[in-house]
């Protein structure tokens, strides 16, 4: 009886099984910047999505009657030239760009997923073909590409997506593909090939989810500069059309009145660094706390 306790002990039988949810949630709390990213992540979000329950303003009817107000009083950022409230607008135009940012990062983290895995399995001219391809759009600059692309198809929201997703897809291309390399001579990979699965059945059931931590790390890390690219896009007037808010087009309508109404174009500005630094603590806490070889740092 001794004995069996004893060894219970050892093995760890009292120890209470905890679920990957709560493993993972250990890890993370063990670095306080991944915990503030959240926080302001979920304010920003959630002032977003509730925004027409937050301000009583129309973000797009104007207002000559209080146009270009200081913040302060009833306008806590103040108003534009058209009298409209800016901090209601940058709530609203949060939406389109958290928005955008994220089935932009979508379309590039599910395409690069597909040719990475493709490209590290099966390797030999599928490889040679996929990552020469990779390598032609990664020779252009990211931004010049998504202008390339815009220029081609027109602005619009939808194209923005399109854009910014494209100029993304060989980041998380070459990121899977290396990921598959080191996984496709893996004994697990051996035994399910032994028992008769197919090709696409190693590849998205045996293989996929033992490399998707590196992808979720890097689409965290790829939203902050997709909200970058959507507010590069609409300051230059090539993204979402006015009045729509949108933090880029916020900003471009604000930079002629810099020294008179500085407020117009620096608060969606300090929405988009507040946007992109938790994102980024984010990605940083993810990063620690999913790589194993970064634990216990």
């Amino acid at each position: 009886m001794s004995r069996n306790i004893e060894n219970k002990e050892v093995l760890g039988g009292d120890m209470p099984i905890r679920t990957p949810f709560q493993m993972f949630w250990r890890e993370i709390r063990k670095h306080p910047g991944a915990i503030v990213g959240v926080i302001m992540l979920t304010i920003i979000i959630l002032s977003a999505v509730f925004a027409h329950v937050i301000s009583p303003y129309d973000p797009v009817k104007p207002d000559y009657s209080v146009r270009l107000q200081p913040p302060g009083g009833d306008h806590l950022f103040g108003t534009d030239t058209m009298g409209r409230d800016v901090l209601t607008r940058i709530m609203y135009g949060g939406r389109i760009s958290l928005w955008v940012g994220m089935i932009s990062v979508g379309i590039a983290a599910t395409a690069g997923i597909v040719i990475g895995l493709m490209s590290g399995f099966f390797g030999g001219w599928t490889d040679e073909v996929l990552m020469r391809i990779m390598d032609m759009i990664m020779s252009m600059p990211s931004i010049l590409l998504s202008l390339t692309i815009i220029f081609t198809l027109g602005p619009g929201l939808v194209n923005v997506m399109i854009a910014i997703g494209v100029a993304s897809i060989p980041s998380y291309a070459r990121i899977v593909r290396g990921q598959v390399l080191a996984a496709r001579d893996t004994p697990y990979v051996e035994a399910a090939r032994a028992a008769g699965a197919g090709n696409v059945k190693i590849m998205f059931r045996h293989i996929l989810p033992n490399v998707l931590a590196p992808v979720i790390v890097m689409a965290t890390l790829g939203l902050a500069g997709a909200i970058l690219s959507v507010a590069a896009l609409g300051f230059l007037g090539l993204g979402i059309s006015p009045p729509t808010p949108e933090w880029g087009v916020i900003i471009s309508d604000g930079r002629a009145r810099l020294y008179d109404a500085w407020w117009i174009a620096t608060f969606p500005g300090l929405a988009i660094m507040a946007t992109v630094l938790a994102t980024n603590l984010l990605g940083d806490g993810l990063r620690d706390s999913l790589d194993p070889r970064l634990r216990g740092r």
